[in-house]
């Protein structure tokens, strides 16, 4: 009602003119407005409609289309003998002025390509169905193309590539291949001079975007790596392979198992890249969100003319970078040639499952990620290193017989850490065996305790590896962290002290370890493939490793010591086996690898171990 008597210049009357209109008579109009309430719907939109701005030099005259649209009524409403007269413009407030609106359909279509250019390119397909204008300029090369360089990294030019012409392409051929001749690549190479961006993006990018990243191949108890790539205007599944046996710092190998590209438009084409022959037909079938497979058409182009002999000398030269008349061991020879006959009837027929990358806390001991590890006779193998709260696993994501990937094959207590000895008392093989020894008792009867408290309901539980504060330097004060050690210095040092916390022993606080480190070396007697082993450790930490018989049978965890050398390398001494195995970090960068959520990763985990179990 007051909104309404503003709009008309009478005051707090409810006897309006807009009102009386309505009605047909000023008696009639005055009754009704007796019996009704103040305000009505119509004043209700009206109040909650944006104000429009009026023409200059006309503040609500008659005939006045703002006046119009401001009180909702035919133009002259207002009347121009009333009190909303000419002469009373100056003293009547002015409403604000609403900012010019423009539409999306009246930008320049350079700024529109500019604007669709920067979403994600998902969201253009529902974008094309609102207009034909929108549909016309999603048909701009620009926009796809931007889209596949920052969705997918894609920083090729097809232009370019087709203005260059052959040398270009027999360059790019030979990257992918150096086996196959430029003539005969150059005859499956795409059609780029009639392709464009959205075709890269829709049918090749977009379709197989869920096969991008990191996956362990089902072979049995060896598994693998593979990480799928866009790699130019292509999509390889790269395997990564452990460098030559036992040189564990050198760089990882890797070569193509299959490529996924576009032969012409809106048609994807799959080919195998197994063997010596060049890329043949392939087959890949998406399983499931996280599991794919793939399948080779044509496994003729898998075989040599010199038969299975030729395939395995050529393939033992590839693994281990050797003849089989180098390699003197008797077992060693029977494992390789075990591999050889199991891995080779796969014939890349192959079935996927996705892995993560550990994620990174702030408090981890180092930066988790892959590492190449010594194994024996079994050569190198690559192992994940994740960090789990107060302890921290290795899952093999290669394996041999004894130990298959999946399995976890060392596990590191970060809260029993142990003070190596001098380097004189460290070579005798005895000495750390018992320093070894009695962390372990020292470990049993500290789980003992704690099972014993729970059934009598006394105590706290024990808290989940999440919850407890992760690292070297931390202690759960319900915790017992023993470490019984040797002090670094003096002949053979003497045990820490401790004190008694609920009747269990307890360590003295460990000092912060130094950069520098502390001199190591192997004890006497404990075996070791790599001989160039760092001299100096920064600490060590109590743990066990995974031994099985062949097959996997009777799998044991036993004693053995983990020694963090620096950021990118770390070693375990396997105590029963008297082995020392060392790993070295996989400094390569992987994309598409980082888990949704730490739930996530470890679900993965235990996936990938009871595959295996």
């Amino acid at each position: 009602m007051a909104v309404c008597a503003r709009l008309c210049g009478v005051g707090q009357s409810r006897g309006c003119r807009r009102r009386q209109q309505r009605k047909g008579s000023a008696e009639a109009a005055g009754a009704a407005a007796e019996s009704e309430p103040d305000t009505d719907p119509e004043e209700e939109r009206i109040e909650g409609a944006p104000a429009m701005p009026k023409p200059s030099g006309a503040c609500g005259a008659a005939g006045d289309p703002g006046a119009s649209l401001a009180t909702g009524g035919p133009a002259g409403a207002g009347g121009s003998g009333g009190p909303a007269s000419a002469s009373a413009c100056p003293q009547a407030p002015q409403p604000p002025a609403a900012p010019a609106r423009c539409s999306l359909l009246e930008l320049p279509p350079e700024l529109l390509v500019e604007i669709f250019a920067s979403l994600p390119g998902t969201d253009l397909p529902s974008l094309a169905q609102v207009c034909t204008k929108f549909r016309r300029i999603l048909n701009t090369d620009t926009i796809w193309r931007r889209r596949c360089r920052e969705e997918y990294g894609v920083c090729e030019n097809l232009r370019k590539l087709e203005i260059t012409g052959v040398s270009c392409r027999d360059v790019y051929a030979k990257r992918i291949n150096p086996r196959v001749k430029s003539g005969r690549f150059m005859r499956i190479l795409p059609d780029y001079e009639h392709m464009g961006y959205r075709d890269v993006y829709t049918c090749l990018l977009h379709r197989y975007r869920h096969i991008l990243g990191l996956w362990q191949p089902d072979i049995g108890p060896y598994g693998g790596l593979l990480n799928v790539v866009v790699d130019g205007l292509f999509i390889i599944g790269w395997m990564y392979l452990p460098p030559h046996d036992p040189h564990v710092d050198d760089p990882m190998r890797f070569k193509p198992l299959f490529r996924i590209h576009l032969m012409e438009r809106k048609s994807a084409t799959v080919e195998c890249m197994y063997g010596h022959k060049g890329p043949h037909n392939g087959h890949i079938q998406i399983v499931k969100k996280d599991e794919f497979s793939t399948k080779c058409n044509q496994t003729d182009h898998h075989r040599m003319s010199g038969g299975r002999q030729e395939e395995f000398r050529t393939w033992l030269r590839e693994e281990w970078g050797r003849t089989l008349e180098d390699i003197f061991h008797e077992h060693m020879q029977e494992l390789i040639l075990m591999k050889f006959i199991y891995t080779s009837q796969y014939d890349n027929c192959l079935t996927y499952r996705r892995i993560y990358l550990p994620p990174r806390r702030p408090d981890d001991l180092i930066k988790p990620g892959l590492f190449k590890g010594t194994y024996g006779s079994h050569g190198l193998e690559i192992v994940m290193l994740s960090f789990h709260g107060k302890c921290a696993k290795g899952t093999k994501i290669t394996g041999d017989p004894n130990i298959p990937a999946g399995q976890q094959t060392v596990e590191i207590d970060l809260m029993h850490r142990i003070q190596l000895p001098d380097v004189e008392n460290l070579r005798n093989f005895n000495e750390l065996s018992r320093i070894i020894l009695e962390v372990r008792e020292q470990v049993r009867q500290e789980q003992q305790q704690q099972q014993e408290g729970q059934e009598e309901g006394q105590g706290r539980a024990r808290p989940s590896a999440r919850e407890c504060p992760p690292g070297p330097a931390y202690q759960k004060p319900e915790q017992p962290v023993p470490a019984p050690a040797r002090g670094a210095e003096g002949g053979g040092g003497t045990e820490k002290s401790v004190e008694a916390v609920g009747g269990v022993p307890r360590a003295a606080p460990e000092p912060a370890p130094s950069e520098a480190g502390q001199p190591f070396v192997l004890p006497a007697g404990v075996i070791s493939r790599n001989e160039d082993y760092p001299r100096t450790c920064r600490m060590c930490f109590y743990g066990t490793g995974l031994i099985a018989g062949h097959g996997f049978t009777s799998p044991e965890r036993t004693p053995g010591i983990f020694i963090l050398f620096d950021e990118d390398r770390f070693g375990f001494i396997w105590l029963e086996l008297k082995s020392f195995s060392l790993y070295s970090r996989i400094k390569a960068t992987f994309q598409n690898a980082e888990p949704p959520s730490p739930e996530a990763f470890d679900e993965m985990l235990k996936n990938i171990q009871s595959l295996t179990t």
